[in-house]
């Protein structure tokens, strides 16, 4: 006779924050001088995830599908995808 599969005791899932801060990676840093020392998420985005062209707003260059860069957005807005910026890992590192 076959084997089951059972499905014992399933927990719940849970609501996760809209702002994104769940993700594996995702880090707080201070923001750029202009935003006064305000706290910002910011996860690191490999080539491989890079399927779309942004425009960066530390250089207001393009940041080409398949270049690795950094996306960031303030961390108490909670507004989270409007809010978020990508921007070159070498800008975002001098801002």
């Amino acid at each position: 006779m076959p084997r089951r599969n059972r499905r014992g005791n399933i927990t719940p899932a849970r609501s996760l924050p809209r702002d994104g801060s769940t993700y594996l990676g995702t880090r707080e840093e201070e923001g750029p001088s202009w935003t006064h020392g305000e706290p910002y998420l910011v996860r690191t985005i490999g080539s491989a995830a890079a399927q779309k062209f942004y425009v960066c707003p530390g250089c207001n260059q393009n940041i080409p599908p398949g270049v690795a860069h950094v996306v960031a957005w303030p961390k108490e807005t909670g507004r989270g995808a409007e809010d978020r910026r990508h921007w070159h890992r070498h800008c975002w590192g001098r801002r």
